[in-house]
């Protein structure tokens, strides 16, 4: 039997159902649909869904729901002993900082122009940097950035609504800038109440940090519960936050941990590029 196409649809047209899109032996795993605009009010009605877009610059809008999902449940974050004793110095040395949605459009936009290993372009077209800046002007979208003295030097971006958060993409352009932003996601999390966050599509690199493929039917069954409940009630993060990190008390010979120069680097999924 030959299989469904992807569903067209336009700025009037709901999303269709996810049991409707391509499933894992077609061309295309997880496509739902094709068409639309990129806007806040459609991106909101996809995230509830657990419908995301990816498209290249010059396509119509792909609308995506995969069976496997990739997720990371907070609980079972993965440190290295290496990332670790980079958290522990980076949290002590008074020039570095976390800071979440003071820089949101500069974030974005450092992940749609920084270089992607085996990528010519970007999906982060202005369209999708016009969209998620109006999500998170009503405060839907956020930022976690990883700051050394004045200056964003990684950092992440996704969707939160109630108490689930919608990984979406990260930037460096220092080594494990963008691991300390996710870890100071976790930790924001984890203080929150926020259980899981999805990565959308499997990476090795994500599941070196605990990420890992549930069935679609489970993340939609979380993904109710988990937006019913209360969301965040501030996003903010403060040094304090650390603590809910198993980091263990720095050695003496511990120095700066301060991310290093390196390469910027990002990706479609929440990953931390090259660091």
């Amino acid at each position: 039997m030959p299989a469904t196409p992807p569903i067209w649809i336009d700025d009037d047209t709901a999303l269709p159902p996810t049991r409707l899109a391509l499933g894992p032996d077609s061309e295309a795993p997880g496509l739902l649909a094709v068409g639309g605009r990129v806007t806040p009010q459609r991106l909101e009605e996809a995230y509830r869904r657990g419908i995301f877009p990816w498209y290249s610059p010059g396509d119509p809008p792909l609308w995506w729901s995969p069976d496997p999902r990739m997720v990371l449940p907070v609980a079972e974050f993965k440190l290295s002993q290496s990332l670790r004793k980079t958290l522990r110095r980076f949290a002590r040395d008074p020039a570095c900082e976390i800071r979440i949605d003071s820089a949101f459009r500069q974030v974005i936009t450092s992940c749609a122009t920084a270089p992607r290993e085996g990528q010519d372009g970007t999906w982060i077209a202005p369209e999708i940097i016009a969209a998620y800046s109006a999500l998170h002007g009503a405060g839907r979208a956020h930022s976690v950035e990883t700051w050394v003295d004045g200056e964003l030097v990684g950092g992440l971006y996704g969707v939160a609504i109630g108490a689930m958060f919608f990984g979406e993409s990260m930037f460096a352009r220092r080594t494990d800038a963008s691991k300390i932003a996710l870890a100071a996601l976790i930790a924001f999390c984890r203080a929150q109440g926020i259980a899981l966050i999805d990565c959308q599509q499997r990476t090795h690199h994500l599941a070196s940090f605990g990420a890992r493929e549930i069935p679609r039917a489970d993340f939609e069954a979380h993904l109710r519960h988990a937006l019913g409940a209360a969301a965040p009630s501030a996003w903010t993060y403060h040094s304090g936050l650390w603590t809910g990190l198993d980091l263990a008390p720095a050695g003496p010979a511990a120095a700066s941990g301060r991310p290093a120069a390196a390469p910027s680097a990002a990706t479609r999924d929440p990953e931390p590029g090259t660091d």
